[in-house]
């Protein structure tokens, strides 16, 4: 049995009562688990695998593959000031997207684990603006070897998709978009 912090970044429904959890961790880097019965209404999981929610889980390592079986999960932060706007969603959403984009499952990524827990954290009490983004976007560049420390946003985000060969996440378009609809 493994345990770890992570950032619940994705779920997916994989049976009636089973759900596929993708998490972020620090030393774990992108992966995934399957929560056996957490859509069950006496789980152990019920109202646990929330999304953006930093966790301690236990998993079970995969013999064969890169699933494991998620054995336990306790709440450490769960930013649930996150649902109090539409725009810290579809940031919050934006920000994981772009991660794996960029990330490799299963490589220690402690910096980007870092930078996200900070946005999500800020996310929990502030509504999103064009600067947490391009910083956001500016630290991660940099964190990957893209760009030098004195560069803009905008050169982030270009070495970022140049690098990947792929456009940005469509939540990025939204998320200025209703950034630029607030008063």
């Amino acid at each position: 049995m493994e345990k770890t912090e992570a950032i619940l970044i994705g779920r997916t429904r994989y049976s009636e009562t089973t759900l596929i959890v993708q998490w972020c961790s620090a030393e774990m880097g992108l992966f995934r688990t399957i929560a056996k019965g957490a859509l069950r209404p006496k789980s152990a999981f019920a109202g646990l695998l929330d999304l953006f929610v930093s966790a301690d889980i236990h998993y079970a390592p995969a013999r064969k593959g890169d699933l494991h079986t998620l054995v336990e999960a306790h709440w450490q932060t769960p930013r649930l000031g996150l649902r109090n706007s539409y725009g810290r969603v579809l940031a919050s959403t934006y920000l994981v997207k772009l991660i794996q984009l960029v990330v490799e499952p299963h490589a220690p990524l402690p910096a980007i684990h870092d930078l996200l827990t900070k946005a999500l954290d800020y996310l929990n009490d502030h509504d999103p603006s064009q600067a947490l983004i391009q910083r956001f976007e500016l630290r991660l560049a940099e964190d990957l070897g893209l760009i030098a420390g004195a560069s803009s946003g905008d050169e982030a985000v270009l070495a970022i998709s140049d690098s990947f060969h792929r456009r940005l996440p469509v939540q990025r378009r939204q998320l200025l978009e209703w950034i630029a609809s607030r008063p």
